[in-house]
């Protein structure tokens, strides 16, 4: 349990019990978990497909996550305790990502499994759709290796049933890499060819109907650091 240092005791309830409620009333099935770094800054990266991705993460991947969520979602003394609980943090999405962007680095400055969704918001079809530059920036502003992971399954039911699915979820942990380091200001054409290789490192991950546009492009194409490296964009 080592991955789960400094995790809050809810957090770690609530994996186990969506871990038997998974197993119990659906089935899930996980690959490449041995491959999570245990330590260390990680940017873990995902499909967006359903509101019960983040349980599914929470449940896949044996290391403490860190989320962050719109304000709007700690409305209630009820609602902040339990998005804190599972280590969700407020961001306002007025200020243009920069707030999200703060609370993602101070989690990786303290060696945290940080989440993001590149897409940006929930896919309309759950098909990878068109990736946002932010995680780019932020892997090259920490240095924090990536995590691509991809979900499938979650879409299948709503979030009121996820603790008794009964549909399969997949959880599909690709190998941990890091983006080059860029000396000065990268150019447009640089940053879009490091989020091409981010994105393609997801779609390496699912299934070809969930690739969406980046369907047949390959991230080896792209080059970059792959799991040989040392050991979003946001819940909506």
């Amino acid at each position: 349990m080592s991955g789960f240092k400094g995790a809050k005791l809810l957090y770690r309830a609530g994996r186990m019990l969506a871990q038997f409620c998974f197993r119990a009333f659906g089935r899930l099935e996980v690959t490449g978990a041995d491959g999570v770094p245990k330590h260390g800054p990680l940017i873990v990266v995902c499909n967006h497909i359903s509101l019960n991705d983040p349980p599914l993460l929470v449940a896949a991947i044996p290391r403490a996550l860190y989320f962050v969520g719109k304000k709007e979602l700690f409305s209630t003394v009820i609602s902040r305790f339990g998005m804190r609980a599972f280590h969700v943090s407020p961001f306002n999405r007025s200020a243009a990502g920069i707030d999200a962007m703060r609370v993602l680095m101070q989690n990786l400055e303290r060696d945290r499994a940080v989440v993001i969704f590149p897409e940006g918001t929930r896919s309309p079809d759950a098909t990878l759709q068109q990736g946002m530059q932010g995680v780019v920036y932020l892997a090259l502003k920490s240095q924090a290796p990536i995590l691509p992971v991809a979900v499938t399954g979650t879409e299948k039911f709503p979030l009121w049933r996820i603790p008794f699915p009964f549909r399969t979820m997949r959880a599909k942990i690709g190998p941990v890499f890091s983006l080059p380091v860029i000396e000065g200001n990268p150019s447009k054409e640089v940053m879009s060819s490091m989020l091409d290789m981010v994105m393609g490192r997801i779609a390496d991950q699912l299934p070809e109907d969930y690739k969406g546009v980046y369907g047949g492009q390959s991230s080896r194409k792209s080059g970059g650091q792959s799991g040989e490296t040392p050991a979003g964009q946001a819940v909506q």
